[in-house]
């Protein structure tokens, strides 16, 4: 795999001239035409697609309305609630409200089942979609039933990604959505387009995860696709199924991209065929001549069955390479779980060596990324005749959709998988985020699944419990468990066999509530007292007074840390009730101390002078700064390097401001979707330009930032802060908030995008 150090040409699909020396002259020999650059770029399927749906009239300021969008049960209630309080009447677009997460309704009382009860009256109220528990995975569904080629979806989790069928979709905050439902658009500068550019076939016993963790790997750490568009080319894409461009295309989130698209063929025609969905197939290709601003180039056939190590899908290790220095590979990934957990909890894999292989105690194929029709046969016929043995080690399969079950038992994989020991469950995306099979503290989980990230497989570290998830392949978690949980590479096995996949969708049709276009104001929405609504926010000030309360100095903060999944998640609904868990696994003093702080911002709202402040208030006036007290906000603020790995989830910002935050600082932002967050729900996210061990606060130090509503209306993106020191000590320095919509700034304004809806 190797990334291109600058852009290319891409020529008739299939030969690729970088950009260096006499690139044109090059191009024009093949072509007979000195290319233009600008109008290469044109050439990409992405530049054809983002277009067809811009409405600014601005083709690099971009205002994009989407076809279609999809929400599950921990992100709609929530979607819904920002939408109604903003002046949402009805569904504007195909809106489907899938229920693949809080499906365990054991957790937190009648918390779940209440939230499914609220999307379908919502769906009935503002005509939408509706996919009862069990049925159907958020992402497998929209492939199965919303996707089709130049279509573009927007979906509230990360992974929404459907470029294997011509799609390009978004995984984003629930803000983004919000704005949707109430006809706005969402808007992006125009995003750079990398190819990935696919060339040989994969080896006997590779599948779509080991070809993600191989591209996650050579692509995260260096952010070279960061917040870019991936568009999969070459001719390397005529050799993998559908099923297999959408295991690796989902996992293109973990690189940090925008989003994807890929070339379409006749097995991209195929697969809508078989789906009875023909019409939404048609052929989607790069332009003769195209110019993309990077380029991964991937041999297929040089990937070997890989590994992604605890704990990122980015610690990439071919499985032969583990074997061969396990004590090393181990003690690499305990010495990364030192800088996320510290002390808080003892932390070894060395007792995994047995006999000198690797034993893991649990494998898992699931959900969007593992949990398709083609891995689960291909998992099947490795454990034809197996057995998984009496220890330790136990294996769940999830198949992604009911159709996709039903076909299983139709066929008789579902007999040979539990025949092995193994256990077929329905599908659910709790074991990708800890909510369903959680293994025992120490454990060791192979998984194909979306992410590895700590606490994700359901541990807390609070409590002194601890596991570790590697990602895999199915088909390598499959020789595993025939090998009775000893890592082993499905390389080479020999008993692969080609299925014919019948897609029967009666059970949608049976089953789904199908209400668009037949909204009926009449119906009443269902809420359990779970469910709540957001609570009042103000808007900014002219000066703002922040109190740090947080530091991280991790080089990459997950969502998960900022508000962890899991169990919190019977608590999406309920904007305090969730707040309560922010940061509750890696900095349990946050919450007390954003209250603090908020209570102080509450007394002022009232008239009462912030005593709390009023030593930094003095510091302020002594270095000759002119300081409202009672005209000022005060509220807390985060910092951490780099904030926002991985899901979209908005909570991981609205639950700061819920608690009176108001800005985070940061040396950078991980992803765009964390940015989108913050801004959507009046957080400023601030950029520091200190090195993180020459920061000018500190953790209890107070930022006081004046003008900075004028700053903001005016686009001054150099904007002095003054930080208090414990000692009274004043230093100023410089935050900056990048680039910002007009539309950005005045949300931040406002307090809130509800704020800015009401006017």
């Amino acid at each position: 795999m190797k990334l291109y150090e600058h852009g290319a040409y891409l020529v008739n699909g299939t030969q690729l001239i970088e950009d260096v020396g006499d690139a044109a002259q090059q191009v024009a020999a093949i072509t007979g035409t000195t290319p233009d650059k600008e109008e290469a770029r044109k050439g990409t399927m992405a530049y054809g697609i983002l277009t067809a749906h811009n409405t600014s009239g601005d083709n690099e300021n971009l205002k994009i309305k989407f076809d279609a969008m999809a929400s599950h049960d921990i992100t709609f209630v929530g979607i819904i609630q920002t939408a109604r309080a903003s002046g949402m009447e009805k569904f504007p677009l195909d809106y489907v409200l899938t229920n693949c997460h809080n499906s365990l309704c054991a957790v937190g009382g009648t918390i779940n089942e209440d939230d499914h009860v609220f999307g379908l009256t919502a769906a009935k109220k503002y005509g939408g979609v509706y996919v009862p528990p069990h049925q159907a995975v958020i992402h497998q569904y929209a492939r199965e039933m919303m996707a089709g080629v130049g279509k573009m979806i927007l979906g509230s989790d990360s992974h929404t990604r459907y470029g294997a069928l011509g799609t390009i979709a978004c995984g984003e905050g629930g803000g983004e959505l919000a704005k949707q439902l109430c006809g706005r658009t969402y808007d992006i500068k125009r995003p750079d387009v990398i190819a990935i550019y696919m060339t040989g076939k994969p080896r006997v016993g590779v599948g779509p995860m080991d070809v993600a963790i191989a591209l996650v790997g050579a692509t995260f750490k260096c952010g070279y696709v960061k917040n870019k568009v991936m568009e999969f080319v070459g001719p390397g894409i005529s050799n993998l199924s559908t099923d297999f461009r959408i295991g690796v295309d989902v996992m293109t989130t973990e690189t940090t991209c925008l989003s994807s698209i890929w070339r379409t063929d006749e097995n991209t025609k195929e697969w809508f065929d078989v789906h009875g969905r023909s019409e939404q197939y048609k052929p989607l290709d790069p332009a003769p001549v195209t110019y993309y601003d990077g380029v991964v180039y991937v041999d297929l056939g040089e990937i070997k069955p890989m590994i992604a190590m605890p704990f990122h899908p980015s610690m990439a290790y071919t499985i032969d390479d583990v074997n061969a220095n396990l004590k090393d590979v181990l003690h690499d990934a305990e010495e990364r779980a030192k800088i996320s957990f510290g002390d808080k909890v003892q932390f070894s894999l060395q007792d995994k060596i047995v006999n000198g292989k690797l034993y893991t105690e649990q494998g898992l194929i699931a959900g969007c990324a593992g949990g398709g029709f083609e891995n689960i046969m291909a998992a099947a016929d490795i454990l034809r005749g197996a057995h998984i043995g009496d220890d330790k080690f136990t294996l769940s399969v999830y198949p992604a959709s009911t159709p996709i079950y039903m076909e299983l038992i139709k066929n008789g994989a579902a007999a040979d998988i539990l025949a092995t020991g193994a256990i077929l469950k329905t599908a659910f995306c709790g074991p990708c985020f800890g909510a369903g099979d959680t293994p025992a503290n120490n454990a060791f989980s192979i998984r194909h699944a979306t992410r590895n990230f700590p606490n994700r497989e359901g541990s807390k570290i609070q409590n002194g419990q601890i596991a570790s998830v590697a990602i895999m392949d199915a088909r390598s978690i499959a020789a595993t468990a025939a090998n009775k949980g000893f890592l082993t590479s499905a390389e080479g096995f020999e008993g692969f066999k080609k299925y014919t996949y019948h897609f029967d969708g009666s059970i949608y049709a049976n089953r789904v509530y199908d209400g668009r276009g037949k909204a009926d104001p009449s119906v009443e929405l269902v809420e359990g007292p779970n469910i709540k609504p957001w609570p009042k926010m103000t808007a900014l000030t002219e000066d703002v007074m922040l109190k740090v309360v947080s530091e991280i100095h991790d080089p990459v903060t997950t969502t998960d840390e900022l508000i962890p999944s899991g169990e919190t998640s019977s608590f999406r609904s309920n904007p305090l009730g969730l707040a309560e868990f922010t940061l509750s696994r890696k900095d349990p003093g946050y919450v007390p101390a954003a209250k603090a702080v908020q209570a102080v911002e509450y007394a002022r709202q009232d008239g009462t002078a912030p005593a709390d402040f009023a030593g930094a208030y003095d510091a302020l006036k002594a270095a000759g700064l002119s300081v409202d007290p009672l005209g000022t906000a005060i509220g807390s603020t985060i910092f951490a390097v780099k904030p926002g790995d991985g899901s979209a989830r908005e909570q991981a910002a609205s639950c700061q401001k819920v608690l009176g935050g108001w800005a985070n600082l940061a040396k950078e932002y991980a992803t765009k979707r964390y940015r989108s967050n913050l801004i959507n729900w009046g957080m400023m996210p601030f950029l520091v330009d200190e090195p993180d061990d020459a920061l000018p606060f500190a953790l209890g130090d107070y930022v006081f930032i004046p003008g900075i509503r004028k700053a903001i209306t005016e686009k001054n993106d150099n904007i002095k802060a003054y930080a208090v020191k414990a000692d009274g000590a004043v230093k100023e320095f410089t935050v900056h908030l990048g680039d910002l919509t007009d539309a950005e700034r005045d949300i931040i304004k406002a307090g809130c995008l509800i704020n800015y809806y009401r006017g």
